[in-house]
């Protein structure tokens, strides 16, 4: 079926996407270049191309991905064997960015059909989280649809307001809770975040957190903006991102300074590529700045026993393969007040010491939790005051050093 790809009012080309497999099969009259989704413009010498593989892969990642817990039993109950099948139920829109399809020929505008303005249906939602009353006639028109991740999630319109709700994993279901403690700690840092809050579902955890994005701004992930161009032979994973943005005229080192020591505390076993990244207006496509971190709930040793926490042996993302080698990246520590920190261990236990909460993180577990915590912070001191910045422009040919392991 033929499309015109939107973002917002602007057409900028047309699309024919295969319905059974939902993949883009051919991409036509290219309106507006400056317009299309970040990364897929590929460089071919003097000329510069849409690449469909780029574009479909782009298009892939909008998608539920097949290893989201429950997808499969949604899937078969909504009647369609692909998430990529949703895509164009719902028009692709998201919650996340500005990128829609509008059928062709069709006079559709996006104030008509962008979630951020007009309700959803909950239907998707339900599926997903398994609270479906249905059997069929459900009403696609969802964000649910083009929702990233491996937990089980949906949003929700409360109080007005779009709301992500996501759930944990087994043993323990820690993911909502870290997601909470992370904010704490950010907020005593004075680092930028997304604020994230506790709700229970028929006895079970969840985080709950606003959309950070509006009907004006947009997330570019940093894996797409590493699409922009070739890694230079002379640049690491880290260079690699810090030039890019630099390039576009945004300083993200003192962002990226946050959130590796934010991660080197909780110990963040996942902070890929898709998880954090720039923000664009979407009306000028001027980049703003660093987006608020985000997504922090695969940490504080989520599904390990306490027995088996080990403070320096963390494997984690995405420039180094461990935290105390992540941690050279930093540039600067002269905004970090350890100070802030003091009393963290009595705010962490509070988070998992609730009444509910102890069915799924014992008292010694938590404890033990709070405890690494406080050995992090005080390990972290003894590393600010010994460390010596890392040279951002370095060229010292690190490259395969700073290369996390493979994650995409």
């Amino acid at each position: 079926m033929k499309y015109t790809l939107m973002h917002k009012n602007i057409a900028v080309a047309d699309v024919e996407i295969d319905e059974d497999l939902g993949v883009i099969t051919s991409i036509d009259n290219i309106s507006a270049k400056k317009h299309l989704p970040v990364g897929v413009v590929h460089q071919l010498r003097r000329e510069k191309t849409v690449d469909r593989y780029a574009m479909n892969h782009w298009w892939a990642g909008r998608s539920i991905p097949a290893s989201r817990m429950g997808v499969a039993d949604a899937l078969e109950t909504l009647g369609v064997y692909s998430s990529m099948q949703l895509l164009t139920k719902c028009l692709g829109l998201s919650l996340s960015d500005h990128y829609w399809l509008r059928p062709y020929d069709s006079n559709i505008t996006w104030e008509a059909v962008n979630f951020f303005d007009n309700d959803f249906s909950d239907d998707i939602g339900d599926v997903l989280f398994g609270t479906n009353t249905k059997n069929d006639g459900f009403d696609f028109v969802s964000p649910d649809n083009t929702s990233d991740g491996n937990l089980k999630k949906r949003w929700k319109i409360i109080d007005g307001k779009r709301c992500l709700v996501k759930s944990g994993s087994d043993p323990y279901s820690q993911q909502p809770f870290n997601e909470v403690i992370a904010a704490i700690i950010m907020k005593r840092l004075g680092i930028d975040h997304v604020s994230y809050l506790l709700t229970w579902l028929n006895d079970k955890p969840y985080s709950v957190c606003e959309d950070f994005i509006t009907k004006d701004t947009e997330l570019i992930s940093a894996w797409r903006v590493l699409q922009l161009r070739p890694k230079a032979n002379h640049e690491n994973e880290y260079l690699h991102y810090v030039n890019i943005c630099k390039e576009l005229g945004v300083d993200i080192v003192p962002a990226i300074d946050r959130m590796i020591v934010l991660d080197y505390i909780i110990a963040n076993e996942d902070r890929h590529f898709n998880n954090f990244g720039l923000l664009r207006d979407a009306n000028t496509l001027e980049w703003i700045g660093a987006a608020p971190i985000f997504d922090s709930g695969t940490s504080l040793w989520y599904n390990k026993s306490a027995s088996r926490f080990i403070s320096s042996d963390i494997i984690c993302k995405p420039f180094k393969k461990t935290h105390g080698e992540q941690l050279k990246l930093v540039s600067s520590y002269d905004w970090f007040d350890i100070s802030k920190l003091d009393g963290i261990e009595g705010e962490i236990l509070n988070v998992l010491c609730e009444d509910k909460a102890v069915r799924y993180v014992e008292a010694e577990r938590a404890k033990a939790i709070a405890a690494e915590v406080r050995k992090r912070v005080d390990a972290l001191e003894n590393i600010v005051s010994n460390c010596s910045a890392y040279d951002v422009s370095s060229n010292d040919g690190d490259v395969e050093g700073n290369t996390a392991a493979s994650y995409n």
